[in-house]
This record gives C-alpha cells, structure tokens and sequence, in this order.
C-alpha cells in the first residue's frame, strides 16, 4: 500500500519535511517512491509547496495520505484542487453562461 506522508530532514531544532510517496512498511527518513512538495513549518506562516498534478496521480492510483498531509493539503487548499479540479472546471463553465445572461 503507498502513502503520501512526511520525510523529515534539516537540523535538528530546525524541522523541514519533503512530501513523499512511499511504502507504508518503508521507515520514515527510508527510501520512497517520488518527492512530490516541502512543510516547511517553521516559518510564519509555514511554508508549503506541493505538486498538486503528482498528488491527484498517485490519489488516483490509490495512495492514501497521512493525516498530517492531509491537513497540510487542506490549509494549502489543495485538497480541494486535487479533490474537485474537475468541479473548478465546471464552476468556470458556469461562469460563463452568467455573463451571457447579463449582456
């Protein structure tokens, strides 16, 4: 089974973590499959950068991410994105026929 989970790196006192997909077995700093983003969270706010296009693949193709990536992606509003790109879509073809009605 893949995750979608956090791999610790930086200094100590000085956490940044790489999003990553890999084994569940795997250990934590182990080997993975493919770095997707970074949480850094030490910066105010913290930072987080993620490819939501290699999410919405490895999701599609049944990884499940961990709780904290989860919450990671939900404060990026990427979730959503990966979640409902196919509704940002629609809602932009819904903009569209409004602005007809209007003229």
């Amino acid at each position: 089974m893949l995750r979608i989970r956090l791999s610790r790196i930086g200094k100590k006192k000085k956490p940044s973590y790489r999003i990553v997909v890999a084994e569940a077995k795997a250990p934590r700093d182990g080997s993975y499959i493919e770095w997707i983003g970074t949480y850094d969270p030490m910066q105010n706010p913290p930072a987080i950068n993620i490819n939501l296009d290699r999410a919405q693949y490895w999701l599609g193709h049944g990884a499940q991410p961990s709780d904290p990536v989860k919450r990671i992606i939900e404060k990026g509003n990427g979730l959503a994105a990966v979640g409902a790109s196919a509704a940002g879509e629609d809602s932009a073809a819904a903009e569209e026929p409004s602005e007809e009605s209007e003229a």
